[in-house]
């Protein structure tokens, strides 16, 4: 213990010592006269101001101060060391070129810092908010080759709105802006500020865009401020219409005609056949309701531009619907560029005609994919899948999606008897952009809702063990409320799973074996699924959520219609087969962090919880949690987790089937860092596991109890992400730091880390290479 302490002391004296040299060495690299500027500092004197208020306004004005001093980190300047440190590379590229300018930084000089521009930074930024009479000073402080400016700022008392005036004229335009003034942003006794002035121009500017004023402009809006006419540092504020604008800008403008032209494409542009207004005689014949749909080869049904075009003849002119329509013509997913515009009405006062070019994307497509993989499970594999699309299936932008697979897994070490797996299979669907329903569905959403149906069989043979039919079938709606909120309700959700052939010798080992039986056992589940999900990552903000709550309900209603019971023996089958009974939920939240945008803090729970009953005792296997693998907690292999404090090594290996439980709860936390251009560094921890509801003798401590979270399964490490956009490669490699398998008081590893030996990395290192982030 003696000699790890001196080690830790050596340790810590030897960080230190190199901290310092670092620090000190910087300057060195200086030239005579040369400073090394380390930052600006606001300092403000005034009696009227409290203390929070200087501190915010401090806060914003040294956050506008140029340039930047030189990063640091822990007080010091490593990328600054790595520039000074590198000799001068001979190419524009290479690694010295790599560490000196993109590891490294260019030391930032006092001669680097325009003093007089930022007291001048200082001083109409101050005025801006109100401090009109601002007056700043700077001064220089330096030592040992380094040198701070200060600035010291006067604001004086700051200007506060009297009475705010929106000055009336008998134009259209103004008495839409008086429609509107009693929401202004501008407020008395507020403090003057030119950020809300703007806000407020903008606001005015959105109002008149809702009603048909297109051609209007935020600029087209003066705020007068007079200081004259108040006291006491007041200001009045006269809100107007400038005397120069536009007259297009002041005319409210609605729909004459709206035009479709569905097969716009660039060569047919050259040759004139889009000229635009067209001769109100040619557009007859493809009137369809009130739009005209231009599309001779009547590739597309007219009525989807019905549905997704928010303007009609006659209607006022507004940005939300003519968003709203962009965005439902994009959302179709059969054109690949949509493109809108509106032309004023020759023979019409105050109309225009808005015209949509739509490009569409090839409607089908065929696409081979082949891809290998390895597991920890001494498995190797490929599998091989061929997928055909057609975009526009019965001319109204279904989507249509067929898919044939095939695949096999090889074992190939461990066992001396192989246990390959083969799996085939074919999937249909189709995808419907609108509620197909004996009721009426109205969205009023920029995203087209969508029904899906599909259809599906896989073949799975284990060899040496069993072989599967595996059926899938559902009907259900995909709709969003908005960019955060989306809804996936699926009215009937179908499996059914009948096993082919089981061998003698999966026969004779799960005889005593309830959870290796079920595996083989004949499934039909059929029932509802909902799921909800809202988010706000796409948000440029420091702290951003990720929520999905999913419900499972599966033969509920008929199970109560025909009183299964299977824990009386009263357990019904539809067609000779068990249907399942039970209710699962689960809960999906993630946190994420900005601290900048090269670094973040990412954050998930799981927490889920299925229930059977009625017509089942168990869940069944494929409807059960699972924990462990490269998006999970990644210290222990896929699936090989649990449930609760199980020893997996009790099982014999050949029959080793992947843990599950009726109870998840599973936690993650992740440090993110760029490093370089697409390469990003994470630190992670991951903590959890799965529990059964009800006790299993082949299982024992896999059972729920209130000692669960001694049963809790913790690890952590390191990870490379190369992010390159369209892809991202992840290497993960994690190790347990407490095993629930283990006796308790035994369970923490921290005192058996031991990265020197072979023996222990081989059982404890887990390396995950997947695609895409775990969450």
């Amino acid at each position: 213990m003696g000699n790890r302490f001196n080690i830790y002391i050596r340790y810590l004296l030897a960080s230190a010592l190199t901290a310092v040299s670092i620090s000190c060495s910087n300057t060195r690299f200086l030239k005579p006269g040369q400073m090394l500027y380390v930052g600006g500092e606001v300092k403000i004197e005034s009696d009227s101001l409290s203390k929070s208020e200087k501190k915010e306004l401090q806060a914003a004005l040294e956050e506008n101060l140029v340039p930047k001093p030189n990063s640091t980190f822990l007080g010091l300047r490593p990328k600054l060391y790595f520039y000074n440190t590198t000799k001068e590379p001979e190419k524009d590229k290479g690694f010295r070129y790599w560490k000196k300018y993109k590891l490294g930084e260019k030391p930032v000089l006092l001669g680097d810092v325009d003093r007089e521009f930022n007291k001048d930074i200082i001083v109409n930024y101050s005025e801006n908010k109100g401090y009109f009479n601002a007056r700043a000073t700077y001064d220089t402080v330096s030592k040992n080759k380094k040198a701070r400016v200060i600035y010291t700022l006067k604001p004086g008392a700051q200007y506060l709105i009297s009475n705010v005036k929106f000055q009336k004229d008998s134009t259209n335009v103004n008495s839409e802006i008086q429609r509107v003034a009693d929401r202004t942003l501008l407020k008395p006794g507020n403090a003057f500020d030119l950020e809300v002035i703007k806000s407020e121009r903008e606001r005015i500017d959105n109002s008149l865009k809702e009603r048909g004023f297109y051609y209007f402009h935020p600029d087209n809006i003066i705020v007068q401020a007079d200081s004259t006419v108040s006291k006491n540092h007041k200001v009045e504020l006269n809100v107007k219409l400038k005397d120069d604008t536009p007259d297009l800008a002041t005319q409210q403008f609605s729909i004459d005609k709206v035009v479709v032209f569905p097969n716009y494409n660039l060569q047919d542009v050259k040759q004139g056949k889009y000229d635009v207004p067209m001769n109100p005689d040619s557009l007859s014949k493809y009137a369809y309701q009130n739009i005209y749909v231009i599309d001779p080869q009547h590739k597309f049904k007219p009525k989807i531009f019905d549905r997704a075009l928010y303007f009609k003849q006659g209607d006022l002119y507004n940005r939300t619907n003519h968003n709203l329509s962009l965005n439902r013509l994009i959302n179709l997913g059969v054109f690949k560029f949509v493109k809108n515009e509106f032309v004023v009405s020759d023979s019409l006062q105050h109309k225009f005609d808005a015209y949509y070019l739509l490009t569409p994307r090839e409607m089908q497509s065929l696409r081979l994919e082949a891809l290998g993989r390895t597991n920890s499970a001494s498995y190797a594999g490929s599998e091989l899948n061929l997928n055909w699309t057609h975009r526009n299936f019965f001319r109204g932008a279904e989507q249509f999606k067929a898919a044939i697979y095939g695949a096999f897994d090889v074992q190939m070490g461990g066992s001396s008897e192989a246990k390959n797996m083969y799996r085939a299979g074919a999937n249909v669907q189709l995808s419907i952009p609108r509620i197909v329903a004996p009721f009426r569905f109205h969205s009023s959403s920029a995203y087209v809702p969508r029904t899906n149906i599909s259809l599906g069989y896989e073949f799975q043979n284990r060899t040496q063990y069993y072989t599967l039919n595996n059926f899938t079938a559902s009907f259900g709606y995909v709709w969003k409320e908005n960019a955060k909120k989306e809804h996936d309700l699926k009215v009937l959700d179908v499996t059914l799973v009948s096993p082919a052939h089981v061998t003698e010798l999966y026969q004779k080992e799960i005889a005593n074996s309830r959870s290796l039986q079920r595996a083989v056992e004949k499934q039909l589940i059929f029932g509802p699924t909902y799921s909800y999900t809202y988010t706000n990552t796409m948000l440029p903000k420091t702290n951003t959520i990720y929520y999905k709550g999913t419900l499972d309900l599966a033969g509920n209603i008929t199970g109560l219609v025909t009183g299964a019971n299977a824990k009386k023996d009263k357990q019904k089958n539809i067609f000779g087969v068990p249907f399942s009974q039970y209710a699962k939920i689960e809960n999906d939240f993630r946190f994420y962090h900005k601290f900048s945008e090269k670094s973040n803090f990412a954050s998930r729970i799981i927490a889920g919880l299925a229930y059977p009953y009625g017509n089942s005792e168990e869940i069944p296997f494929s409807r059960q949690f699972f924990v462990g693998g490269s998006n999970s907690i990644r210290a222990f292999r896929a699936r090989s987790l649990g449930p609760g404090s199980f020893d997996p090594r009790t099982l014999n290996p050949n029959f080793a089937f992947d843990q599950s439980g009726d109870i998840k709860l599973e936690m993650n936390a992740e440090y993110r860092a760029n490093l370089y251009k697409f390469l990003n560094v994470a630190v992670f921890a991951d903590a959890g596991n799965v529990w059964l509801i009800n006790e299993d003798t082949d299982r024992p401590g896999g059972k729920f109890s209130k000692d669960f979270l001694n049963e809790i399964a913790v690890g952590a490490g390191v990870g490379l992400r190369l992010d390159f956009s369209i892809l991202v490669l992840r290497l993960d490699l994690a190790m347990p730091l407490r095993i629930p398998y283990y006796e308790k008081g035994d369970r923490w590893t921290f005192d058996r880390i031991n990265f020197g030996d072979r023996s222990w990395r081989k059982d404890n290192l887990i390396l995950n290479i997947a695609i895409g982030y775990p969450f």
